[in-house]
């Protein structure tokens, strides 16, 4: 484990003392946490960039789509739990 050095504002540090104070955990503890929910946010964040990026670029390349109602309505009737056909892709023209 590595220790780093944080300099917080007065304003901050006293903001996370009673907070950690108020869940029973150390400021020190409390940071960890905040630190952690938020590096993990953030790697979810990238990957779904990421993610969007690449099913432009194959949308791009590819041209085909689906027409949101469609895809809603399928959507709806299997959360209903009725049987349901996919959506038919379609062709977009540049």
């Amino acid at each position: 484990m590595t220790t780093t050095s944080l300099k917080l504002p007065d304003n901050l540090k006293t903001r996370i003392k009673q907070l950690a104070d108020a869940t029973g955990k150390t400021a020190h503890a409390f940071m960890l946490d905040a630190l952690t929910e938020q590096t993990l946010r953030e790697e979810k964040r990238q990957a779904l960039i990421a993610r969007a990026l690449e099913a432009k670029a194959e949308h791009e390349q590819s041209g085909t789509a689906y027409a949101a109602e469609d895809v809603h309505a399928y959507l709806r009737n299997k959360i209903q739990g009725q049987h349901t056909t996919r959506p038919k892709p379609i062709k977009q023209t540049r």
